[in-house]
């Protein structure tokens, strides 16, 4: 089928708006942008609908039809869920679901919560304690029916696929559903109960709280069954409010979840492009799709869709008989095909995906200046020190170590010599200053791994919590990447 060209749209800039979702938005042309989650001018195709679904309630949603729907065609739906105090209509112009759809030929719908513009979902018995303040309760509660199949947001998601499939040519296998912040709560409390009615499903902020996700055994509070799930965290977002846990245990504990209720035993691919962070995982049961994002706050990245719909939705099916299957993706779920990564006190490495076992442990070496500080020191640089024979193997060079020193044959012919508590090294018999010293400890030669990768193979090297990563191209190793990688080492 012949992709639809994405025509992306002039808008008014409207940047002194401080305003969480101002109303001047919807219909007209005014784009608003904050550190990456920006809007796109409110897209012309996009249909407000009004109907009372499943009670007296009215209840309200945005389709999003593209130009390319042919009725003989069967066709993808996505559900994409707002975040707290938003709407439909909001999701669709802070997100770019609406252009993807016009290139790929899918239906978007976005819809509406109930209640002041909060999803009903699940909440832990502490934290409904936590927030029974009646001023808190007007704006972050819902009360939570005991049953979740009477939950009114519950029953209108299931309503409206009825729905769509009469009005139009529905693919039954390829159901979809993402959120972000709130919304990604209901989409993970959708998945936790429903998660066998649909092929895939994505979120961007807002993950779940530990207690919510997990019994007090630690098994998996889970009834939707194994379930393709992508994860996408901001690096600067919180923690869920009143969780008495870190952002980064949270976050953590949210990819353990799905890890287990899919099966995903083995270690991940890793790609890091820029500032998206992305690890691949394989399970018996399902697959995992786990991405940070560097330096960005609470919501979505304005390409969410894109990630989403490359690597996740635009490759899986639900069959009838509630098999997942696997087509082929728009993006290859690989990682990168050179990477580098060190963690100090690891006695393994990663290299190009794969965990390798080091001749001796990594350690943080310093850097000092202290000439002319009247017995002082100042610190001028910290490295992560990695034995030179296992840098040689893992980069495909020959080398020889002996009485502190060592001599590399790199694959394109450059020749390399290191000796013990020389700053310098030699590259094709001409001398070389280093980041530091070689250092030696039981008889095993050092030298900064981040020099290495850098200087000599030529490669890009982000640090984040004193973790490295290096690859070929662009990137910036997120906080949550490097406290992966750092589990991953351990």
């Amino acid at each position: 089928m012949k992709k639809t060209d994405i025509i992306l749209l002039a808008g008014i800039p409207d940047d002194d708006n401080r305003d969480y979702l101002p109303e001047r938005l919807k219909e007209s042309r005014i784009v608003v942008n904050e550190n990456g989650n920006n809007s796109q001018v409110y897209p012309q195709r996009l249909k407000e609908c009004r109907e009372c679904l499943v009670d007296d309630f009215e209840d309200v949603w945005y389709e999003y039809v593209p130009e390319s729907y042919r009725p003989d065609r069967k066709t993808p739906l996505v559900f994409s869920m707002h975040g707290g105090l938003m709407t439909g209509w909001g999701q669709a112009v802070y997100t770019s679901w609406t252009h993807v759809a016009d290139r790929e030929g899918f239906i978007c719908i976005f819809p509406n919560a109930q209640l002041r513009r909060f999803w009903t979902i699940e909440c832990e018995e502490r934290l409904i304690e936590q927030l029974s303040d009646p001023a808190l309760s007007e704006i972050y509660m819902n009360p939570f029916p005991k049953n979740v199949d009477e939950n009114h947001d519950v029953r209108v998601v299931f309503a409206l696929i009825e729905r769509m499939k009469r009005n139009y040519n529905i693919d039954p296998e390829r159901i979809y559903m993402q959120g972000m912040s709130l919304g990604n709560a209901m989409t993970t409390m959708m998945a936790r109960h429903y998660g066998f009615h649909f092929a895939a499903m994505a979120g961007s902020a807002g993950p779940g709280t530990i207690g919510l996700m997990f019994h007090a055994d630690d098994t998996p509070n889970n009834e939707g069954g194994p379930l393709p799930v992508m994860q996408t965290r901001m690096e600067l977002d919180g923690a869920p409010p009143g969780s008495d846990d870190t952002p980064e245990e949270v976050v953590v504990k949210n990819r353990e979840y799905w890890c287990m209720v899919n099966g995903c035993t083995c270690v991940p691919e890793i790609k890091i492009v820029g500032e998206n962070n992305l690890a691949f995982y394989k399970g018996k049961k399902a697959d995992y799709i786990f991405r940070d994002v560097k330096n960005r706050d609470h919501g979505q990245t304005f390409d969410d869709a894109e990630f989403v719909w490359d690597y996740l939705f635009s490759g899986t099916r639900r069959k009838s008989d509630g098999r997942i299957e696997y087509m082929e993706s728009l993006e290859q779920r690989r990682g990168d095909n050179v990477s580098f990564a060190a963690v100090p006190g690891s006695f393994f490495a990663w290299a190009n995906n794969e965990k390798v076992r080091l001749h001796g442990e990594v350690f943080v070496w310093k850097k000092l200046k202290y000439h002319g500080l009247n017995g002082k020191a100042l610190v001028r640089g910290e490295y992560p020190m990695v034995p030179v024979r296992d840098l040689a193997e893992i980069f495909k060079a020959d080398c020889r170590e002996k009485e502190g020193k060592a001599w590399i044959h790199m694959p394109d012919g450059r020749s390399l010599q290191f000796a013990r508590g020389c700053i310098g090294c030699t590259i094709n018999n001409r001398i070389r200053s280093m980041s530091c010293e070689a250092v030696e400890r039981e008889g095993i030669l050092y030298i900064s791994s981040e020099w290495f990768c850098r200087e000599i193979c030529r490669l890009q090297v982000s640090e984040c919590n004193g973790v490295i990563y290096a690859t070929d191209h662009d990137s910036a190793l997120s906080s949550h990447m490097a406290r992966l990688i750092r589990d991953l080492l351990k």
